[in-house]
C-alpha cells in the first residue's frame, strides 16, 4: 500500500435502493448508460435526463444481492430522484426506497478498499464503508484532485435542466453509451455527439486566468471548473 494513500469523507451522499425482479430493466430504460456493464464490473457512472437531453442527476450504480444501489447527492436531491424515479415506475415490478444522508468515502492510493471509481484511473476507489487502517485527509484534499481531472461533481458543476452531458465531459468519463438503445434524452444526446454540436465544455481553469465569458462552477484553492468556449 502506497504512503500517499488516504481517504476522504465524500459531501452530501446519499442512496437509493431499488428491489424487485424489474429492476434492471427500469434502470436500463431510464439511464445514459449500459446495465448490463454490470456483468463486467462493480460499479457504473450514469446520468438521468430530461426528454431534451438536459442533466438531471448523476450517480454510481452497484448490486448488492438482489438489490441496486445508487450513490448519489444526498438530502434534498436525493428526495428529487426517488419522486422523479416513482413517476417512471408505473407497472414495473420493483420496489424504492432512500437514505437521505448515507456515507461515502473516496479512497486514492489504495486498491484494497471498496469499488474503482469508473470515470478516471486517477480517481482512485469508492467505498461505503469507512477504511480503518488509512489517514483521512480533508474534503478540499479530494475536491482538488477531481477538478485538476476536470471531473464534474454532480449539481456543483451540471446545471439542472440546462447542461448537456457533452458539455460536461460525461462521456469521456464512462457516463453515457451510444450503442445501448434507448433512454430518456437519448436522440438529442446522440445528435450532438455524432455532429459534433458541443461548442462549449468545463474545463480546469487557474482563478486568477479565468476569460472573460466562462461560467465558473466548483472551485477549490487556485483552480476552478469553468464552461468555456472550445471552437474557431
Amino acid at each position: 500500500m502506497s504512503q500517499e494513500a488516504f481517504f476522504t469523507t465524500l459531501k452530501n451522499r446519499g442512496q437509493v435502493k431499488i428491489s424487485g425482479k424489474d429492476r434492471r430493466s427500469f434502470l436500463q430504460n431510464l439511464i445514459t448508460n449500459d446495465m448490463n456493464l454490470l456483468d463486467e464490473q462493480n460499479i457504473v457512472y450514469s446520468c438521468l435526463l430530461t426528454p431534451q437531453g438536459k442533466f438531471l442527476f448523476d450517480f454510481f450504480i452497484s448490486q448488492s444481492n438482489e438489490m441496486l444501489i445508487i450513490d448519489c447527492e444526498g438530502a434534498e436531491r436525493s428526495h428529487d430522484l426517488i419522486k422523479l424515479l416513482n413517476m417512471y415506475k408505473l407497472r414495473a415490478d420493483i420496489n424504492i426506497e432512500v437514505i437521505e444522508n448515507a456515507p461515502v468515502y473516496a479512497i486514492i492510493g489504495s486498491p484494497d478498499y471498496g469499488y474503482k471509481d469508473p470515470r478516471h484511473k486517477d480517481m482512485g476507489y469508492r467505498s461505503y464503508e469507512k477504511p480503518d487502517d488509512l489517514p483521512e485527509q480533508n474534503f478540499d484534499r479530494w475536491d482538488y484532485l477531481r477538478i485538476s481531472l476536470s471531473i464534474p461533481d454532480g449539481s456543483r458543476d451540471m446545471i439542472v435542466g440546462r447542461s448537456t452531458l457533452l458539455e460536461c465531459n460525461i462521456d469521456k468519463l464512462n457516463g453515457v453509451s451510444f450503442d445501448k438503445g434507448c433512454y430518456i434524452g437519448q436522440e438529442i444526446t446522440a445528435r450532438m455527439h455524432y455532429r459534433g454540436l458541443v461548442k462549449k465544455h468545463l474545463r480546469t481553469v487557474k482563478l486568477d486566468e479565468l476569460q472573460d465569458g466562462a461560467e465558473l462552477r466548483s472551485s477549490c484553492r487556485d483552480i476552478g471548473l469553468a464552461l468555456v468556449k472550445t471552437f474557431g
